[in-house]
């Protein structure tokens, strides 16, 4: 008897969940019925503010989409984790403000990280320097550029000549 009356309490609950059940259903079947059936490429095309898609969309998203969706992701976080130390940041004391402070110093460092990686940067893509500016690349095809006199051996003091390969 005991356990009947406690199950009883979850009645309101169990009905509840029936009659939710029940009218998704009969909205399904009354949208099947009811529906006008007029089909055409207009009507099966993604609606996208009133703007007809004049090409397709690209199957890929660009990297920075990623970096900017971290960016957001990371700051939820930092301000999921802020709440409970403003609540009780005086019974932890140091400890917590110490613990906030590296919390803070590492997302603040994959911020950085993402800034320089362009993440915020929607232009066109900059070269970070020239290369041919910088270093003729007839000097890079040279024959007088070997192994031997663009590559410094360090360490190899006190090792046998043929030995061992560096």
């Amino acid at each position: 008897m005991v356990v009947a009356s406690n199950l009883g309490q979850y009645l309101p609950i169990v009905l509840m969940m029936g009659l939710a059940a029940a009218f998704a259903a009969g909205s399904f079947v009354a949208s099947g019925l009811l529906a006008p059936r007029s089909p055409n490429d207009r009507k099966r095309a993604p609606y996208e503010c009133g703007i007809i898609p004049a090409k397709e969309t690209p199957e890929r998203f660009p990297v920075r989409f990623f970096l900017i969706a971290m960016i957001f992701i990371v700051f939820d976080i930092e301000i999921i984790f802020f709440y409970p130390w403003a609540i009780a940041h005086k019974e932890v004391g140091w400890f917590g403000l110490v613990a906030v402070l590296i919390f803070s110093f590492a997302v603040f460092e994959s911020f950085v990280y993402l800034i320089a990686n362009g993440a915020l940067e929607w232009g066109p893509v900059k070269r970070l320097r020239d290369v041919s500016a910088t270093m003729r690349l007839t000097d890079m095809r040279s024959a007088e550029r070997t192994s031997t006199s663009t590559i410094r051996r360090v360490g190899l003091e006190g090792r046998e000549e043929g030995g061992e390969a560096a």
